[in-house]
């Protein structure tokens, strides 16, 4: 069950042709999930967005990291990518409890380890301040799915981070796996 603190009113493009777009829906909210099998309960602060498009991801982007952090009083929202023209998109906002939301600056860019599988990651922080990778949660070839100890906004945060490799992703190697279920592997 996702109860948002708020529905969100906005959308971005993330490519110079308009084929790519993401969206914020409930950028904070409450997550409430309850298993049967395994017997499971579990509550806390959660998100729900969704991206869309007209072509595949791959025939447009290179790579991108994304990450999701929520503190007291607003949830920091971080994109930055590489298009496969050759450009870079980056998007840095902030989203208050009532799901309006404001640009920021962008913090600066700090460098995280590789994962596992070698896919290179990074994301943004306030100046003076590091970012740690606390868990890895998925870990693929192509794509790892994290949770960071980070500081934006000026207080401390943990963030759900994203990096995703549409290099790898297009690989005939990895192509080839995709139909068996990739190992996921914590750190």
């Amino acid at each position: 069950r996702l109860c948002p603190a708020a529905v969100a009113d906005y959308s971005a493009i993330l490519d110079a042709q308009g084929r790519h777009r993401w969206r914020p829906i409930a950028p904070r909210a409450r997550v409430e999930v309850t298993l049967q099998q395994p017997s499971l309960r579990w509550f806390g602060s959660g998100y729900l967005d969704t991206n869309d498009g007209d072509v595949p991801l791959e025939q447009d982007f290179v790579a991108w990291n994304w990450s999701r952090a929520q503190g007291r009083n607003a949830t920091a929202i971080l994109y930055d990518g590489q298009r496969r023209s050759g450009g870079r998109f980056e998007l840095a906002l902030a989203f208050d409890a009532d799901g309006g939301h404001r640009p920021i600056q962008a913090p600066r860019h700090v460098g995280l380890p590789t994962t596992y599988w070698r896919v290179p990651r990074s994301t943004r922080a306030d100046a003076q301040r590091e970012s740690k990778v606390l868990r890895t949660l998925e870990d693929t070839p192509f794509y790892a799915r994290s949770l960071l100890a980070t500081h934006l906004l000026g207080e401390p945060m943990l963030a759900v981070h994203e990096s995703l490799s549409l290099e790898r992703f297009r690989a005939p190697w990895v192509q080839i796996l995709l139909p068996f279920r990739m190992p996921r592997r914590g750190r």
